[in-house]
């Protein structure tokens, strides 16, 4: 008999579960992140693209730009620093260092300028496909022209 009034007195209060997300939510989420996905993929096939391009422009094949760490070695030889630096990148607050040399040296070996160069920190999205399919050209390692020095012979 008591059962009976607590189950007729609860049964006048709906008691919901549901705490989830509404069907309408979870579809705005998923388009979000479907827009989200496809314009983050977009920006990585233009860094690569552009990279190949300035892999190219330097001289080396361009698919050494896929290859992770080798890149860095490869785009330090580019800039005219020694592959070994490759590892300071692994050193905190060396790291920053070494990276703001990295790209001063890509802007100068391509003959731009240090207001380049500000820009390939703050924004390389944009001023690394200038670089690449501008008329920027390849100078040499650090903006040093690439000479060739043909020894001479002896005098007698």
């Amino acid at each position: 008999m008591l059962l009976s009034l607590i189950a007729q007195a609860t049964d006048s209060y709906p008691i919901s579960t549901d705490y989830g997300p509404s069907a309408a939510g979870a579809q705005a989420a998923t388009a979000g992140a479907s827009v989200f996905g496809f314009f983050y993929f977009a920006l990585v096939v233009l860094m690569i693209v552009t990279m190949w391009r300035i892999f190219t422009k330097a001289g080396r094949p361009g698919w050494h730009c896929l290859i992770p760490i080798y890149s860095t070695v490869v785009l330090l030889r580019i800039v005219g620093k020694p592959g070994w630096w490759f590892l300071l990148i692994f050193v905190p607050l060396v790291n920053i260092i070494i990276v703001l040399i990295m790209h001063d040296a890509l802007s100068k070996s391509f003959g731009k300028s240090t207001a380049f160069t500000l820009g390939l920190i703050f924004v390389p999205f944009i001023t690394l496909p200038i670089l690449a399919f501008g008329g920027a050209k390849y100078i040499g390692p650090g903006g040093m022209p690439m000479t060739l020095t043909v020894p001479m012979a002896p005098q007698v």
